[in-house]
């Protein structure tokens, strides 16, 4: 099979929902400013696209209608361009980077573009009108639990304490704060959010302004008030708002391309797709997807699990919850502090931190993580980058990036 090279990956900020910066702007606005930004940054004519992949984990009102052929419409893309809505809740946005590069890898597509979209100011977790099957409910209905009892489960299953689960989410704030400091997520582009605004003769106006940041992250975040936070999901348990995702709104694009079209289009690639996988796991227990998902990638790509630890590599795993975040490191021979310590001069998972401080919006993560990972890629010369995460229901997906020289 031919290779699928990566040559441009952006994503809007993430900003938190119902009171973030996005709050009030259609999940259509975001994806439209996203893809404009992925072509627009290697001066690529929309023309060349063959099709567009969009994942988006609840794809329906606002989100509906096939949003990744609308959104193409609406981005003034040539009616040539197809594109279609994929669907793996939590990995849609990987998913649909994996698909748009096995097309290019299988040759049947030359330029494709990917991406993530979700509003869950708009439209809410689970759905409007979510119809669970009462027969099947009745028989298994850990498929339809609160991802949070599946935080706790894994907790208590394994042993993640209160207080590693705390620890752990302190780090994700202070690496997402420095990153912020330090003007490392170049992924992102600066994007136009709307706000609905009362005026004094009761009149309601539209007005407009610029989020180019991830408004989310908690630079002033301390252990002792992360102690101070009462349980979220379970009176008896460790699992809180400050050691859990938060809800968010942002899209993410990205270009992959055949080696012919980068030589056409005079390209340089940044990374290229190496593998991919998913894996099943117990719903009740989502969490550790990636203890599962990871290994069977390592099979696939020929990798010893002692690899994670000893080649230039660098994650992208995704913090639905410390305590599965953490679970999954440990069992993966990565769970040293060492390995995700903002302070650590080892620190080789989410460098600039993950989903606890700068949010988890659902099906576009996929694609918003990736474009980190690509940005910290480039930006440390590290030749490989894995990105994984948890999905509802009970899975795991994992893929494999190589630095193009």
């Amino acid at each position: 099979m031919r290779d699928a090279y990566i040559v441009s990956a952006v994503r809007t900020p993430g900003c938190r929902r119902g009171k973030g910066a996005l709050a009030q702007t259609r999940p259509e606005k975001l994806i439209v400013q996203a893809m404009k930004a992925a072509v627009e940054r290697i001066k690529l004519d929309p023309a060349a696209i063959d099709d567009f992949m969009l994942g988006c984990a609840f794809p329906e009102a606002e989100q509906g209608l096939n949003l990744g052929r609308v959104a193409l419409q609406m981005a003034k893309f040539p009616d040539s361009v197809s594109g279609a809505t994929v669907n793996r809740f939590c990995s849609s946005g990987l998913e649909s980077i994996a698909i748009s590069a096995l097309k290019v890898m299988a040759g049947w597509s030359e330029v494709n573009m990917a991406g993530g979209c979700e509003s869950m100011s708009i439209v809410p977790m689970g759905g409007n009108l979510p119809r669970p099957m009462a027969e099947w409910a009745k028989e298994n209905p850990d498929v339809y639990i609160s991802m949070g009892i599946t935080a706790e489960n894994v907790a208590k299953r394994y042993g993640i304490t209160r207080e590693m689960q705390d620890e752990f989410a302190y780090h994700s704030n202070m690496k997402a704060a420095a990153a912020q400091k330090n003007k490392y997520f170049t992924e992102i582009v600066p994007t136009t959010a709307d706000k609905f605004v009362e005026k004094p003769d009761g009149t309601i106006v539209r007005e407009t302004f610029v989020q180019d940041f991830d408004d989310g992250v908690r630079a002033e975040t301390t252990i002792e008030g992360l102690k101070k936070l009462k349980p979220a999901f379970s009176s008896t348990g460790s699992v809180t708002a400050g050691n859990s995702s938060q809800t968010t709104d942002g899209a993410a694009a990205s270009i992959i391309m055949s080696e012919d079209a980068v030589k056409k289009y005079g390209m340089k690639p940044l990374v290229k797709l190496v593998g991919y996988t998913v894996a099943g796991c117990k719903a009740d227990e989502m969490g550790v997807g990636p203890a599962y998902a990871i290994p069977k990638l390592c099979k696939q790509v020929g990798w010893d699990l002692k690899k994670l630890q000893t080649e230039s590599l660098i994650f992208e795993l995704n913090e639905a919850f410390a305590s599965q975040a953490i679970y999954c490191a440990q069992q993966l021979g990565i769970g040293d502090k060492k390995y995700w310590a903002s302070d650590s001069s080892e620190c080789r998972i989410n460098l600039n931190g993950g989903a606890i401080a700068l949010g988890h919006p659902l099906g576009c993560t996929g694609s918003k993580i990736f474009a980190t990972l690509v940005a910290n890629m480039v930006r440390k010369g590290v030749k490989y980058g894995i990105e994984s995460m948890c999905i509802g229901g009970g899975m795991g997906a994992a893929a494999l990036f190589e630095l193009c020289d």
